[in-house]
């Protein structure tokens, strides 16, 4: 390992981190990436294997989380670069918003303390559409990476608290640094593409549970999509291009759909699965008001009927990023889940 550049991803079972390693490994590079638990080693060499790469040589499994700072410095030592991925998902059933927000900003500034202290080139950062979009009055123009959630404004959710604040606290520790560490961040929409293990993000379960007939009404949400391919791609040129020192990127195709035209490219694309996806949507005012009871609905509430328009425009010029469409990452995500039989066409 000590022959090839070593770059540090944290959350190595993640759906984005496991797509960045496996890229990674057959661009030649060494991983050592990170999981809560070394129990996690077997899903993550899983997941590779699935994605094509047999020799795991050039990788490493590490014990590290967000909630202490101690491991950090091991895990970093001896990296030119560092991916840091993971980060608290969306808790739906939350006491206290800081059980989301702290752990995302305390973990930020362990990696990038640690990363400074052994000298890391470049820090990428994952943070989210939700650190630009939220808040915002409405607009008629495609968000940016020129924009910032607004957390003072009513209604934003913690987990796009989380992003925002957490993001904000390492362009905040950057700034201040004087160890030469440069910084990037990269913000997905909704990451879709090919799941590699039957573990994967709340991106996809939208997916899962239409094919699986258990969606029976959509919310009107519009979103973006990307996928997890591109995604990982982007980091590693956010990771080793000079003009990308110092930039935030959207991760996006430009393109928007709302889950009802999610669920009519399934439908097209599946036929066997035509009769278990949705073809209603749940008024909004009605979406709002079951959110008051069931805070399990106040995510998806949140966004209901906003603006989604979003701009790949900075990642295609400054490094040449082109995405395939959104379209073909949501059929690669269920093709995905069908192959690994997570959902069947068979009658349950």
């Amino acid at each position: 390992m000590s022959e090839k550049q070593l770059v540090v991803v944290t959350g190595g079972s993640g759906f984005i981190a496991s797509h960045i390693i496996l890229q990674l490994l057959q661009q030649g590079y060494a991983v050592r990436t990170t999981a809560r638990s070394i129990a996690k080693r077997p899903l993550i060499e899983q997941m590779l294997r699935k994605g094509g790469v047999s020799d795991l040589s050039a990788l490493e499994v590490v014990a590290a989380d967000l909630t202490h700072e101690d491991p950090w410095d091991d895990a970093i030592a001896g990296a030119s670069y560092v991916i840091h991925v993971a980060s608290p998902t969306p808790t739906l059933n939350f006491k206290n918003e800081d059980e989301m927000i702290r752990p995302a900003i305390n973990g930020v500034l362990y990696v990038l303390r640690a990363a400074s202290r052994h000298h890391v080139k470049r820090v990428v950062l994952t943070s989210a559409y939700g650190a630009i979009f939220a808040g915002h009055p409405e607009r008629n123009t495609p968000f940016t990476e020129d924009v910032w959630s607004d957390l003072s404004a009513k209604g934003v959710h913690p987990y796009q608290k989380s992003k925002t604040m957490s993001e904000r606290a390492a362009w905040d520790f950057i700034a201040k640094d004087d160890s030469g560490l440069e910084l990037a961040t990269v913000n997905p929409v909704a990451v879709m593409g090919p799941v590699l293990a039957d573990d994967y993000s709340h991106s996809n379960i939208q997916i899962q549970e239409m094919l699986a007939g258990k969606t029976k009404m959509v919310p009107r949400v519009n979103s973006g999509y990307v996928d997890v391919r591109d995604v990982a791609s982007l980091h590693i040129l956010a990771m080793t291009q000079p003009a990308a020192a110092g930039q935030r990127f959207l991760a996006t195709t430009g393109e928007i759909y709302s889950m009802l035209e999610v669920a009519n490219i399934l439908r097209e694309a599946f036929p066997d699965f035509a009769d278990r996806l949705p073809t209603k949507t749940i008024p909004t005012a009605v979406l709002k008001l079951a959110a008051k009871a069931n805070p399990m609905l106040r995510m998806v509430a949140s966004v209901a009927d906003k603006y989604a328009e979003t701009s790949d425009a900075k990642a295609v010029k400054l490094l040449g990023w082109y995405p395939r469409s959104a379209k073909e990452s949501i059929i690669a995500t269920a093709q995905s889940m069908i192959d690994l039989d997570v959902v069947s066409a068979d009658a349950d």
